[in-house]
C-alpha cells in the first residue's frame, strides 16, 4: 500500500494545456475515483501517475518518494486497462505469469502468486482456458488478477467496465468494492459513471477542463457540493435548475421566488452579504420534490415514467422551465395535469451569479443521516 501525491501537475499537448496545476493527495489504502465528463483530463492524469504520459511540469509521489523521473516499470504500480489485453494464444494461467517471469522472480512464487490471486478472484477453475474461451466478466477478472499477481503499491483502473454489458457492471462494481476490502491496497479508478463513482468510491474526485473542482466522500459531494457544476454532475436523474431571485434574508436562511416570479421557496442557507433581489439559481434534486396541494411549486406533466419502485414525473412550468420530480412507489398521472409540489428548504441549494453554492445553515449529517 502507499499514499500517492500530486503536486502542481501540468500536462500541455504543444500550446494547448489539458492538467492545470492539479494538487492532490489520495490517502493511503483508499478506494478514490476520478469522475468527469469526457475530455476532462481523468484517464491523462491517470497515465501521467503510471508514467504512461510524460508530464509538462510537476511532481509525482508515491509511498513518500518521487517517482515522476521513473520508468512506468519502477514505480511499482500496477494498471487496468479499459480492454483487456490478454494474449490471445496464452492459457490464463501464462497471461498471469507473463509479467512475473519478466521480473525473473523464482517459480514457486511465480505460481504461488497466481494461485493466491485466482482464489481472490475465483478464477481457479479457469487457468487452463484460452481468453477465447472467456466471457467478458471472467476476462475482466484475469485483467486484474495480472496487475494482483504483481503485488504493488497501488492499483489504476482506467474505465475497466465500460465494455461490459448493465447487468455485468453493477455485479463487477460489488466485486472491485470487495476486492478493495481484502486487499486494503491504494486504488485510483477512473471513470465518466458518476454511478459506479457514487458507489464504489470512498473518496471522490470531480474534474472539469483539467482542474480538479471538489474532492470529497461520496455523500459529502452529493449532500453540499461546491458549486453547480458538481450539483449537477453528481445525481441521476440530474438536480433541477431554476432561475430564481432572493427575495429576503434572515438568520434562518432565503426566502426566494421562482417559475418568473409566480412561487415563493426557502433555502436553509447562509445569505450573509447577498443583495435582496439578486438573481441566482437554485438546485433541488427530483427525490425532493413532493407533491402536495399546497406545494410552491406548480407544474403541468408532459410525461411520466413507472420504474416499479419509483415514478419519474416530468412537468413544464409557467416560465418555460422544466422539473423532473421522483416519486416513491407507481403513481398514475395523466399528461396535461396541473400539480403541486413542496419542498423541504434543508434540501434547497443556491448558487450565485458565478455558479458556487451559498454555504448551508446545518452540516449535511444532521439532513441525510437518520438517527
Amino acid at each position: 500500500m502507499a499514499k500517492l501525491e500530486l503536486k502542481s501537475v501540468h500536462k500541455s499537448f504543444q500550446s494547448v494545456e489539458v492538467i492545470h496545476g492539479i494538487n492532490l493527495m489520495v490517502e493511503d489504502g483508499s478506494f478514490t475515483v476520478f469522475v468527469g465528463p469526457s475530455g476532462c483530463g481523468k484517464s491523462t492524469l491517470l497515465r501521467m501517475i503510471a508514467g504512461l504520459e510524460e508530464m509538462t511540469s510537476g511532481e509525482v509521489h508515491i509511498g513518500g518518494k518521487r517517482c515522476d523521473h521513473l520508468l512506468p516499470s519502477a514505480r511499482g504500480l500496477a494498471m487496468v486497462f479499459q480492454s483487456y489485453a490478454l494474449y490471445p494464444h496464452m492459457s490464463v494461467y501464462e497471461n498471469l505469469r507473463f509479467g512475473l517471469v519478466n521480473q525473473k522472480l523464482p517459480r514457486p512464487e511465480i505460481d504461488a502468486r497466481i494461485r493466491r490471486a485466482a482464489e481472490i478472484l475465483q478464477i481457479s477453475e479457469l487457468l487452463t482456458r484460452r481468453p477465447s474461451q472467456l466471457s467478458g466478466g471472467q476476462s475482466q477478472r484475469v485483467a486484474i488478477g495480472r496487475a494482483i499477481v504483481k503485488e504493488p503499491e497501488a492499483f489504476l483502473f482506467d474505465e475497466p467496465l465500460s465494455n461490459l454489458d448493465a447487468e455485468l457492471r453493477v455485479k463487477m462494481r460489488t466485486e472491485l468494492v470487495s476486492l478493495h476490502r481484502r486487499l486494503k491496497s491504494t486504488m485510483v479508478y477512473v471513470t465518466h459513471d458518476q454511478v459506479e463513482a457514487m458507489t464504489m468510491a470512498d473518496t471522490i474526485v470531480v474534474l472539469r477542463a483539467g482542474a480538479v473542482e471538489q474532492v470529497g466522500t461520496p455523500i459529502e459531494l452529493y449532500a453540499r457540493p461546491r458549486n453547480q457544476f458538481v450539483a449537477g454532475f453528481l445525481g441521476t436523474p440530474q438536480m433541477n435548475m431554476l432561475k430564481a431571485k432572493i427575495l429576503t434574508i434572515t438568520k434562518d436562511g432565503m426566502s426566494l421566488s421562482v417559475d418568473g416570479g409566480r412561487s415563493a421557496i426557502h433555502a436553509a442557507v447562509d445569505g450573509t452579504g447577498s443583495l435582496a433581489r439578486a438573481d441566482c439559481l437554485v438546485g433541488i434534486r427530483p427525490e425532493h420534490l413532493a407533491l402536495s396541494h399546497r406545494g410552491a411549486i406548480a407544474g403541468t406533466v408532459f410525461t411520466s415514467e413507472m420504474l416499479g419502485s419509483e415514478t419519474m414525473v416530468f412537468t413544464n412550468l409557467q416560465s418555460g422551465e422544466n422539473i423532473t420530480a421522483a416519486m416513491p412507489g407507481i403513481r398514475s398521472l395523466r399528461q396535461g395535469a396541473v400539480v403541486r409540489f413542496s419542498v423541504d428548504r434543508r434540501f434547497v441549494h443556491v448558487f450565485d451569479d458565478r455558479g458556487i453554492t451559498f454555504p448551508p445553515l446545518r452540516s449535511w449529517r444532521e439532513d441525510y443521516v437518520d438517527g
